[in-house]
């Protein structure tokens, strides 16, 4: 539990300190200060209990009445009606909760925004999937982990320091009640206060001793529930891929083996939470009749009344109950440790990408020409893809890499863009040069047809005109009444026309410096040489570096680079 609040609150504080802080803080104050309103109407409600079944027990029905619906003087001072301390008790409880929920949605956002920031932070979402494998399911850290955390922690922590206050409150009152107790000879004062402390502390440390392995099922319920939902999300966006393969009993295969095992931890959980809950009920069932067991005995000898009875046995339950803070959320608290740890591991994560943002190939910007400085290229495995190389390609070239499949043609393409961690060496570009990379299969962001054309860009920075017309040339004339119709177009358009919506990118963007990585591959020749043409004809002064099997791409560049034996050498 230490190391679960020290990496809680390296998660935490970068919130408390940061540019929210003062109405954090704020709204902060404000929730503890109404929680102490409630412990302090709630010690309020002790005493008017006593008042009140002691007017009972005398049969005085004015008291009664003036107890219900408005005050009285009594013993334990002016004791205000139920109905006002309910009223006030109600209004604080509502705005008590209201101010917490907006605190909660405050940090969430704010933690949320900061998660995706560092995700998205120097391609740290790519160097993640590369060098961490196991920070498995990103998508659910930043989206679940980090609701839970940021829920579980205000929930937690104000519950904690309620339960504190609700013990510093009624120690004395429980105190001042229970007078000294003769054991032996030797006179306890205060003994139901000692009973409630004995009592809640031997129910803590077996709570803990049953329950101690839910933190590792829990962590590992969340993994697993997170696997199962990537699978059928996968399943989902490669809907065509698995149709026309016949992939129904591999996929069957595969997500029954991801359910099994979400399953097989769920009984496991289910079992250690039944044991848990087995205790946890039984000592609060116990705890119900307990304190009044234990202060029967000055009841039945006349030494106090039904009154001070029932506000003896409410003081041991809310001394209790405050003691017992950690048995009653200790199912909870496991669930939290585990979000944490999650949570955690995934910071570390981007921490390490940001450091290994700055290793690897650097790229730079300066010169006239795309340059390789000494570039070596080599697989996260080690295992190396291109010796030390150095190489220059002028501003306007037409070049063509080829070289067998696997040989590292796209990797030398990702250490161009920035992205590849293994290796050394320098890339330059000019220091102006606008670059687009246009892979294989191209990304289709969410969105309108508009939006998936315009990417990266926005919508709004392109002309309507040149767009339809752009739609038009590549030959997706047939689209241009769905521009502002929202689908899922990954898997609506066929691969040929992704491709097409790739080179409609590259028109409408007109880079200084284009990079197709068989970005034409799914198309058929006659097509393939037609949008070589257009790219050709409408980019004259853009440098284009293709890489490409099919030996009719060569006619459309004048220069061939081959990649082979880890080697990049110029063919002419």
């Amino acid at each position: 539990m230490r190391r679960a609040l020290q990496d809680a609150w390296t998660l935490a504080a970068p919130y408390w300190r940061g540019d929210d802080r003062l109405r954090a803080w704020w709204l902060l104050a404000a929730v503890v200060g109404l929680n102490l309103s409630l412990v302090g109407m709630t010690v309020l409600l002790s005493y008017w209990n006593r008042e009140f079944f002691n007017a009972l027990q005398a049969r005085d029905a004015e008291a009664f009445r003036d107890l219900l619906f408005t005050w009285r003087d009594t013993d334990s001072g002016l004791m205000p009606g139920f109905v006002l301390v309910a009223a006030l008790y109600i209004f604080v409880a509502v705005y008590q909760l209201y101010l917490r929920q907006a605190l909660q949605i405050r940090w969430r956002e704010w933690v949320t925004q900061r998660q995706l920031a560092a995700w998205l932070a120097d391609r740290a979402y790519y160097r993640v999937a590369l060098t961490n494998p196991g920070t498995d399911n990103p998508d659910q850290r930043i989206a679940e982990d980090v609701r839970l955390f940021v829920d579980d922690t205000l929930t937690l922590g104000l519950g904690l320091m309620r339960a504190t206050l609700t013990l510093v409150s009624f120690v004395f009152v429980l105190w001042a009640l229970s007078g000294p107790l003769e054991v032996l000879g030797v006179s306890i004062p205060g003994y139901m206060v000692w009973v409630a402390l004995l009592y809640a502390v031997l129910g803590t440390w077996l709570a803990h001793l049953i329950g101690r392995r839910l933190t590792r099922l829990n962590f590992n319920q969340q993994k697993v529930e997170a696997d199962f939902r990537y699978a059928l999300m996968r399943l989902r966006e490669n809907a065509e891929g698995v149709a026309l393969s016949g992939g129904e009993a591999g996929e069957s295969a595969g997500l029954r083996r991801r359910f099994t095992a979400l399953v097989q931890n769920w009984w496991a959980l289910m079992v250690a939470t039944k044991r848990l809950t087995f205790f946890t009920q039984g000592y609060g069932q116990v705890a119900v009749v307990f304190p009044i067991v234990v202060a029967s005995p000055g009841y039945f000898a006349g030494r106090t009344q039904l009154g001070e009875l029932t506000q003896t046995a409410g003081a041991f339950g809310q001394v209790q109950e405050a003691l017992s803070w950690f048995v009653d959320n200790y199912a909870r608290l496991t669930e939290w440790r585990a979000t944490v740890t999650r949570l955690t591991s995934f910071t570390a994560a981007l921490n390490e990408a940001a450091r290994g943002a700055a290793g690897g190939v650097r790229t730079q910007r300066g010169g006239n020409a795309l340059a390789l400085h000494d570039v070596s290229l080599a697989l996260p495995d080690g295992r190396a893809l291109l010796a030390p190389t150095s190489m220059t390609i002028a501003q306007g070239e037409r070049v063509l890499i080829s070289g067998a499949s696997g040989s590292g043609k796209s990797t030398l393409f990702r250490a161009m863009a920035g992205i590849w961690p293994f290796g050394t060496g320098r890339v330059s570009l000019p220091a102006d040069a606008r670059a687009l990379f246009l892979p294989q299969r191209p990304y289709l962001p969410l969105g309108t047809l508009r939006d998936v054309l315009c990417y990266p860009a926005t919508a709004d920075q392109v002309d309507d005109t040149a767009l339809r017309a752009t739609l038009h040339d590549v030959g997706l004339a047939a689209l241009e009444p769905r521009l502002d119709e929202e689908d899922a177009w990954a898997q609506r358009l066929s691969g040929g026309e992704q491709q097409r919506v790739a080179i409609a990118r590259a028109l409408l963007q007109r880079p200084d410096w284009l990079f197709l990585d068989e970005a034409t591959a799914s198309l058929d020749p006659d097509s393939e040489a037609r949008l070589m043409t257009l790219l050709l004809e409408r980019l004259p002064a853009a440098a284009i570096i293709s890489i490409a099997h099919r030996p009719a791409l060569a006619a459309f560049h004048a220069r061939r680079l081959v990649l082979a034996g880890q080697e990049l050498r110029d063919a002419g």
